[in-house]
């Protein structure tokens, strides 16, 4: 999430980045003789927008940031995707599974001094589910709340409406982090949370630092005092940033086609992994001629989804097709259906009455799995007769365009754990209303079996990919690079944060 900048075009991308590799290999050694003992810089592709407040604003980017650093919620998910307690030192569930006690964690202190108890837990659920809130996950969570009791400062009992069997996990997003009563309206600008890192600096469209947090509970077992985040969106200037040693390390890669560079360089590692980024064609679905299925059916089977991954993560992401991952308990491998077949997607626009040349506008945020894969979509729908003007847009353009419905098609990767409840939302920026999904998710939320609820999740997927409400195209591959003494970068994303703590210098 960057302010305005030049935008460099692949091609002229992939010169820059050879160039800096030829002239920047003979500054790297000295750049990593002597590397930082107890501070470290960070690679992201995005800047935070619009703000640092997770509670408020859908943007992974503030997550990379701010959750499990600065900002913690009662459970953790693990790089694993394991749950563990954080501010709940434990809990237990009624039979029905409505109900959760949680035990919090003595002593424990917000940044600047207030304690942390029951009551910050009341308020900041209390807030999430407010009339007005903006908290990207009400509808799937807080809303579910009926009512949450506080018999002591250090116990929280909430009981769902329905019983929820992701709840756990739920806390542990970035959307259930607990904040102050004093200090949460200046969350965006100035957060303030119990994590083992402060917020210290942001300078607009550069960077971000936080510091150690000396009075956290476990402060002897953090490592770095200072980590910075600089925000280098163009993939040539973050391999330039690595070679030089500008950079410490990038938990999520952006420029995939220099990874054997850094593979072959026995000064850097290079570490896969996967995210929960479903990488998909957004679709309007509230407008013509978008509303009709047989479009929709048409532009899914325009696209060839392989070669979409071989041109733009250079074979390295996995199919998906529907809205889920393949690392997900449940998930249904359902890429036959909507399958490539560019004449029958010329007989299904026949058939809605679509005259062609249809022209659309093709919106692509700053990522290069969308600039690029934009780049190879636009050409497969011209095929078909789908004339698709590209509009590259920055970041921040993008969530006041597309992300308010204001678009005909759009390239994101959608990163959030289990967010299929979104299709449950007419409101969503894909504006898609389907009773037969609703029904569906209502009996998943319902259920407590665990059968019964993998059963759901199976009709879930086939609703979505029956209806084609979008075009489901991959999951988003991740690379860790870094200098190779930097250990402990996320290289995996189960949800999208970095667990500054667990950094070290060999």
């Amino acid at each position: 999430m960057r302010k305005p900048m030049t935008t460099i075009r692949h091609a002229t991308a992939a010169v820059v980045a050879g160039a800096a590799l030829v002239t920047l290999t003979t500054l790297a050694p000295a750049a990593h003789a002597q590397p930082r003992k107890d501070s470290a810089i960070l690679g992201m592709v995005l800047e935070p927008a619009p703000g640092l407040d997770p509670t408020v604003a859908a943007a992974a980017a503030i997550g990379e940031i701010v959750h499990y650093n600065v900002l913690e919620g009662l459970t953790k998910i693990n790089l694993d995707g394991s749950i563990t307690p954080l501010l709940a030192e434990s809990w237990s569930t009624d039979p029905d599974g409505k109900s959760y006690t949680f035990k919090l964690r003595k002593g424990v202190k917000f940044h600047d001094g207030e304690a942390f108890d029951a009551s910050d837990v009341k308020f900041s659920f209390e807030r999430a589910k407010a009339a007005g809130s903006t908290n990207k996950a009400k509808k799937a969570v807080f809303d579910n709340i009926s009512r949450i009791d506080t018999p002591d400062p250090l116990t929280v009992i909430v009981v769902l409406n329905q019983a929820d069997g992701n709840f756990l996990f739920r806390m542990g997003e970035n959307t259930a982090v607990i904040l102050d009563p004093k200090s949460a309206d200046t969350t965006a600008t100035k957060p303030v949370g119990t994590g083992p890192f402060r917020f210290e600096a942001w300078a607009k469209g550069s960077s971000i630092t936080l510091v150690k947090n000396d009075a956290y509970r476990n402060a002897a077992a953090v490592k770095m005092k200072k980590v910075t985040y600089r925000f280098i969106n163009d993939p040539a200037a973050q391999v330039a940033a690595l070679l030089a040693g500008d950079i410490d390390g990038m938990p999520r890669f952006g420029s995939i086609q220099s990874l054997k560079q850094f593979q072959n360089d026995p000064r850097f590692s290079v570490t896969p992994g996967g995210t929960e980024g479903k990488t998909i064609v957004s679709i309007n679905n509230r407008k013509k001629p978008f509303d009709d299925v047989r479009v929709r059916r048409a532009i899914a089977m325009a696209i060839d989804r392989k070669a979409v991954i071989d041109g733009s993560q250079d074979g390295l992401a996995k199919q998906i097709g529907s809205h889920m991952v393949p690392s997900d308990a449940g998930y249904v491998d359902l890429t036959a259906m909507n399958a490539f077949d560019p004449e029958r997607a010329k007989a299904l626009l026949k058939e809605a009455g679509v005259t062609t040349p249809l022209n659309v506008t093709l919106t692509l945020p700053p990522p290069e799995y969308a600039r690029k894969g934009g780049e190879i979509v636009a050409a497969q729908l011209a095929k078909v007769g789908i004339v698709a003007k590209i509009e590259n847009v920055e970041w921040a353009q993008w969530l006041a365009g597309p992300f308010k419905g204001n678009f005909d098609l759009t390239i994101i990767s959608h990163v959030e754990p289990l967010d299929f409840d979104r299709y449950a939302d007419s409101k969503y920026y894909w504006g898609y209303d389907s009773k037969a999904y609703n029904d569906l998710l209502a009996k998943y939320n319902g259920s407590a079996d665990a059968k019964t609820r993998t059963k759901l999740l199976g009709d879930i997927q086939r609703q979505l990919a029956t209806d084609s409400v979008n075009v489901y195209m991959y999951q988003l591959p991740q690379f860790a690079v870094g200098n190779k003494k930097l250990k402990g970068m996320w290289s995996s994303s189960p949800i999208f944060a970095n667990d500054l703590s667990a950094l070290s210098w060999q």
